[in-house]
């Protein structure tokens, strides 16, 4: 089984526990995801089945959008709604919050700020303090996060509670808009290259605020080409497949599935576990659009699964194309070597499904 699926996270999960729960309903090992969502965040999580898992290293990179929710008032150890409150003096800012640092460097601790009362958090003043982000920046990355220190994972450090000093690195933030203010929380939305910590982004808003804050919630809208509009919940996922049923006596474990509900085995016609969810699969040639298609024959399908270089003269300008064999299966990612000639830089074989 290949192919591409959105998951809309939901909220408490990990991703790898999206991933295992994906692996136990496809009834497929092969399964990854394309970025990783934190716990708190819901929303887009592209998972790439079977051979298709080969299709990460094109999404290392990939630009992400984001709704949520920043609550100033207090900031957390974790810097979202999953920590524990602040009360100590930080000064290991990004860019954003250095930009002010009469906020940050005049004494206002990082957490609570128990002798004074909200500072002017209009939506005004929010939208000032949020187009110091917008660009290059330097970000320090949370403590709790995957960065590591000397080899070992900032977040186990910081479960310790030792001392955690990360590097400012740079990241991009294109948009981030503050959309509403209500009371101490405001909504924004952003879009942001890879290896942005928008958890980062509300903390250092509440420096700058001088008040303190967290991410109180974030939903993940889009990465790369995938969209929320294209995400499906893992219960719809296996609705699809809860009226499958192993095949008796099958030697290649594949499953049954009848196209209507209560039908018993026999009385119709059964299809497979994959082609009972394969329309909620991305479409293969909606895969890599910065990439051009082309559709093989039989012979030069069979050259490219060889291994084979291939001719492609129309497409002599392009630096990858994705090949095709009919309109569904992908079948290779071709990188042009001279001229008008391809060799196939990776090759997708089939993939059947395994049982767990």
């Amino acid at each position: 089984m290949n192919g591409v699926i959105i998951v809309d996270k939901p909220a408490g999960w990990t991703s790898h526990d999206v991933v295992n729960r994906m692996r136990r309903i496809l009834q497929q090992r092969s399964v990854g995801h394309l970025g990783t969502l934190d716990p708190l965040a819901t929303g887009v999580l592209p998972l790439v089945i079977g051979s298709l898992t080969r299709l990460a290293q094109f999404y290392t990179t990939s630009e992400k959008t984001y709704e949520g929710v920043i609550r100033f008032g207090f900031a957390t150890d974790t810097y979202d709604a999953d920590g524990e409150p602040l009360d100590t003096v930080h000064t290991n800012v990004g860019t954003a919050a250095q930009a002010c640092p009469e906020l940050v460097e005049g004494g206002h601790p990082e957490g609570r700020r128990p002798d004074l009362s909200l500072p002017d958090l209009s939506l005004e003043t929010l939208q000032n303090l949020a187009a110091r982000f917008r660009g290059l920046i330097e970000q320090v990355p949370p403590p709790f996060s995957a960065k590591k220190i000397h080899g070992v994972p900032a977040y186990k450090l910081a479960r310790k509670q030792k001392e955690v000093v990360l590097k400012p690195v740079q990241v991009e933030i294109k948009e981030f808009v503050i959309l509403a203010v209500e009371g101490e929380r405001a909504t924004f939305r952003a879009r942001v290259a890879s290896g942005t910590y928008m958890r980062s982004v509300a903390h250092e808003m509440g420096q700058l605020a001088g008040s303190g804050a967290h991410l109180e919630s974030l939903r993940r809208t889009a990465v790369a080409e995938f969209a929320i509009t294209q995400a499906h919940t893992l219960e719809e996922v296996e609705q699809q497949t809860r009226d499958c049923h192993p095949e008796a006596g099958g030697k290649d474990h594949s499953s049954l599935c009848h196209s209507e509900p209560g039908r018993r085995p026999g009385e119709e016609p059964a299809v497979s576990r994959h082609e009972a969810i394969e329309h909620l699969f991305v479409h293969p040639r909606q895969l890599l659009p910065q990439f051009p298609s082309v559709t093989a024959d039989d012979p030069t399908a069979a050259r490219i699964r060889a291994g084979r270089p291939i001719n492609l003269p129309e497409l002599s300008r392009a630096r990858q194309v994705k090949v095709f064999h009919g309109q569904r299966e992908l079948i290779a990612i071709a990188t042009r070597v001279a001229g008008t000639l391809f060799h196939p830089k990776i090759v997708f074989p089939h993939s059947e499904s395994l049982p767990i």
